[in-house]
């Protein structure tokens, strides 16, 4: 080290010497394992191990440093030229060049380990002048103060135990000191009395008047007993003394060093504590909402928020389900302008578009199994499946209830209107669940009840209109007239998700008053299916609709033919649909004043779209 160390020699080096000189040297120092062994500059001075970058960066400080007081130093078991200096958790690899030199550093680092430090008695008891004591007493009452704030309890204690040894070998000296005095003392006082025992046989002065000196002889060999004491014991007062202080001085520094490391570690204990505590609520609180989670039905999977018992307000439901609302239909607004765009992009030639033109107006609206005219639907009753009997009661009641005007005290409150549509709704709940029925009226020109009514039964068009729907399937056709179908809505967040089966079927119902016009029907109500059990994943809603149509017609001036500007679509539709599940009132009524006349509207319109140009069906 210094010289010796980082050049290898082999030379005995003189403790002593080496505890005045600040040693350093070269060794490979591992970092990580990115970087691996890096040379470092490693210093020893006093019982303090620092190492820098290099030499030359010195004077920028050290890069880290660990006291030898308590260090442990292992020679690797493998790696002839390895050990590592351990301190508590810290621990240094270092490297040297070969064996020799690796045993050079383990060697004069022990030595510092040993002879260095504040804390060791040696130390102490080596300095013997007043300049050292008093630095050694200075350096334990200042030195604590910075040095050490980085030591441990441990080392603090093992110090303590280092000042007890020094005060209890200094009260041992002073208490054989003073018991050799009392020795001394009890020998006097024997000499005494038989130096005035003497005294009574001898004179002690002389005839002519003069006092014979024994009591100063006396006082010289008691002077002298005692000079011989210190001597033989060899203490120096001035130096115990000055010794006594300055141990005492690093016992109180010490102490409050203690003091401070105990209420620190007091602290941070307070403080993990309190983070435990803080730890252990939430766990409860979370264990908790997860046991109440799981004793609520979960129909919308582990996002599911709809229930009596959710965590958002009626306002903030309300919030969400419009916002998502709001979405889909500008993601539908978005798909009707790119679709109304690539049908203005498509060109065709005159000849082309003349045969499809034919085509188009030659064929009737057709339905998912065959095409359909008005002589093939004269009425449901024709048909006989197992749903027949069913089927024949709900026509019949909507036929009788449904087109009842909406006056008396049937409780219908108007909630929209505009222009020729008017939309009422009656108030119920059952259980908590709004149940609300809902009655529409509408009137559409250049439209029969016929041709609104086949757009709205038959599926070959149901995408073209409906923008709830995500998916639907027709579980089973009973006949021309009817068939069953799932169909599975879009989910509107925080809500949960539903599906309906049902039986769809359409009928024409002949009028018994000739001034009457006939009326079309198309009636959806719920029904159970083996094949279609509710499932988990969503909410099995219950629906019994009902799109009831007549055609009025202006007859044309003279023999005019009868347009389309003399027809018009007298619509009245009924729903009556049970949720499922659990929802805010206000919200559930709230949608459905929104979407329903949004869906009369956008449908309306599309049966317009698609009948514009073609021959009336009526």
């Amino acid at each position: 080290m210094s010289d010796c160390c980082s050049s290898g020699s082999d030379e005995d080096l003189d403790p002593e010497l080496e505890l005045l000189d600040e040693l350093g040297g070269t060794l490979s120092k591992w970092t990580n394992y990115i970087h691996g062994w890096q040379d470092r500059w490693i210093v020893l001075k006093g019982n303090i191990l620092s190492y820098y970058r290099s030499a030359d960066e010195k004077e920028y400080g050290c890069r880290g440093s660990i006291c030898l007081s308590k260090a442990v130093i292992t020679p690797h078991e493998f790696d002839e030229c390895r050990f590592d200096i351990s301190v508590n958790d810290s621990i240094w690899y270092l490297r040297a060049e070969h064996p020799l030199l690796r045993q050079q550093w383990i060697d004069t680092i022990e030595l510092h380990k040993a002879e260095s430090g504040y804390g060791s008695e040696s130390s102490l008891r080596r300095h013997g002048s007043l300049l050292s004591l008093t630095s050694a007493a200075s350096g334990l009452s200042t030195t604590s103060a910075s040095s050490f704030k980085g030591y441990s309890l441990r080392e603090k204690l093992a110090e303590m135990e280092t000042f007890r040894d020094i005060l209890c070998r200094q009260v041992d000296t002073l208490q054989k000191y003073f018991d050799n005095c009392a020795d001394i003392e009890s020998k006097d006082e024997l000499h005494r009395d038989k130096v005035s025992d003497d005294e009574e046989d001898f004179p002690t002065s002389r005839p002519d008047g003069d006092y014979l000196l024994n009591n100063n002889n006396s006082s010289k060999e008691k002077l002298f007993s005692v000079d011989s004491l210190k001597d033989s014991l060899g203490i120096d007062f001035k130096g115990e003394a000055i010794t006594f202080k300055a141990t005492t001085a690093g016992i109180l520094s010490t102490l409050s060093h203690c003091i401070d490391i105990l209420v620190k570690r007091e602290d941070s204990w307070q403080r993990r504590l309190d983070k435990e505590i803080e730890r252990r609520r939430r766990a409860e609180e979370a264990y908790k909402a997860a046991l109440t989670e799981l004793k609520k039905p979960h129909y919308g999977g582990p996002d599911y928020e709809e229930g009596p018992n959710s965590l958002i307000n009626e306002e903030e439901f309300f919030d969400a389900v419009e916002a998502a609302l709001d979405k889909h239909d500008q993601i539908e607004e978005q798909s009707q302008a790119e679709r109304s765009r690539v049908s203005r992009q498509i060109s065709l030639t005159p000849d082309t578009y003349s045969s499809i033109s034919t085509q188009k107006y030659s064929t009737k609206p057709h339905s998912h199994t065959s095409s359909l005219s008005s002589v093939d639907l004269i009425s449901a009753s024709d048909d006989v499946h197992r749903f027949s009997a069913q089927v024949e009661e709900m026509v019949q009641s909507h036929m009788t209830y449904s087109l009842q005007d909406v006056g008396g005290d049937a409780n219908w409150q108007l909630v929209v209107e505009e222009g020729d549509m008017k939309v009422y709704r009656r108030e119920v709940e059952e259980n908590g669940i709004v149940l609300d029925p809902l009655k529409a009226t509408h009137a559409v020109r250049g439209v029969t009840g016929h041709e609104v009514c086949h757009y709205f039964w038959d599926t070959a068009f149901r995408n073209d209109w409906e923008t709830t729907v995500e998916s639907f399937q027709v579980v089973e056709t009973l006949s021309d007239k009817a068939v069953i179908i799932h169909q599975t809505h879009k989910r509107v967040w925080p809500a949960s998700q539903r599906d309906v089966l049902y039986v769809s079927i359409i009928s024409k119902i002949l009028s018994t008053n000739e001034n009457d016009p006939d009326t079309w029907l198309v009636c959806n109500f719920s029904v159970d299916h083996d094949g279609y059990p509710p499932s988990a994943r969503c909410i099995r809603a219950k629906i019994n609709v009902a799109m009831i149509c007549q055609t009025l017609i202006s007859p044309p001036e003279g023999d005019k033919e009868i347009t389309r500007d003399n027809i018009l679509c007298k619509i009245t539709y009924v729903a009556n649909v049970n949720p499922g599940g659990w929802a805010p009132a206000s919200v559930l009524r709230a949608v459905a004043k929104r979407e329903y006349p949004k869906f009369l509207k956008r449908f309306t319109s599309y049966v317009q779209e698609k009948t514009n140009g073609e021959a009336i069906l009526f």
